[in-house]
């Protein structure tokens, strides 16, 4: 039998969990975590494009961090979903290598805007009589288009090492997507070099990335402790949302890809937890610790949906109630 007729055309995602009794159950979760994470991000991306008192390079690159969780989020889960509702969880050669591109793609972007949002920050904090001059529009487009191509790098190097492996026999892999450590083990050749190859890329990344914002953060947390003003007040209660959403985000990143050879299930459960938990946190920790985001939302909320009007329609229904009553 030649490669070509023997060559894997399709792979078997085993998923979280085996367990019948549990599909349904997991469905709904993730169902809704889902939809949570599509509004939380969305509703960012709307309330920085609507209020024009937000129309600042911190906010422009928080909706842009909001929508890179979109995709972040977006890539496997609805496929994830899906899964639960069918016996046979396939997914075809060509589907898998897209999703491992975008994994990259998109991990990878992540990483480098939160490097983005520090400089922001450092900028703020430290240099604030300059910070409109620095900050300027084109430098904003530039810390926005920086992450995509670093991600577009990451991600093709990734593939390359993917893509012409020979794969001919075994074609479960032991996830909810194609993870690209466990799709190279089920080629058929010697994987050890590549496997240290892509755990050399991935881990480059996220390191360099990770070191980049400790140090930043250390530097501009130095500034703030020398500083004890009302304005560097508010500017903790930024820093510690970003330091929270960098913890949480490059914690599980760097475990799978530093400590490469951790078990699946430990896999398993940090994969969720930066493809689905991270994006869903965001929102939340951006808002809850930030006045001007909850105040250009309750503006928002009150444009769309005025009480005056809802006690009117109300007002309407019980009228028409007490009529048909009569």
């Amino acid at each position: 039998m030649s490669m070509n007729e023997s060559r894997v055309t399709e792979f078997v995602l085993l998923g979280l969990s085996s367990s019948k009794e549990l599909q349904p159950f997991l469905f709904l979760i993730f169902s809704v975590l889902y939809l949570s994470i599509l509004l939380g991000n969305f509703l960012i991306i709307l309330t920085v494009i609507s209020d024009s008192r937000l129309h600042t390079p911190m906010y422009f690159l928080l909706a842009n961090l909001s929508f890179i969780d979109v995709c972040v989020a977006s890539f496997a889960t609805p496929k994830m979903i899906a899964d639960f509702m069918v016996e046979h969880k396939t997914i075809s050669f060509e589907s898998c290598l897209v999703q491992i591109f975008c994994v990259h793609q998109f991990a990878g972007s992540e990483m480098v805007i939160l490097v983005s949002m520090a400089y922001d920050r450092y900028v703020a904090i430290c240099k604030p009589l300059h910070y409109m001059t620095i900050m300027s529009r084109r430098v904003c487009i530039i810390l926005v288009i920086v992450p995509w191509c670093v991600g577009f790098i990451h991600t093709t190097s990734q593939l390359a090492f993917t893509v012409n492996l020979p794969f001919c026999g075994p074609n479960q892999v032991d996830s909810f997507f194609c993870d690209l450590p466990l799709v190279t083990k089920l080629a058929c050749t010697d994987t050890y070099v590549i496997s240290l190859l892509i755990v050399a890329d991935s881990g480059f990344l996220s390191l360099s990335s990770f070191l980049l914002l400790v140090v930043s953060y250390t530097v501009i947390l130095t500034t703030v402790w020398n500083r004890s003003s009302a304005g560097m007040a508010k500017a903790r209660n930024t820093l510690t949302a970003h330091i929270t959403v960098v913890v949480l985000f490059f914690g599980p990143c760097i475990f799978i890809y530093v400590w490469p050879f951790s078990g699946y299930s430990v896999d398993k459960v940090l994969a969720v937890f930066y493809t689905i938990f991270t994006p869903i946190l965001n929102p939340v920790i951006y808002t809850l610790r930030n006045k001007d985001m909850k105040a250009a939302m309750s503006k928002l909320k009150s444009r769309y949906l005025k009480p005056s009007q809802v006690s009117v329609v109300l007002r309407n229904v019980l009228f028409s109630g007490n009529k048909i009553k009569n």
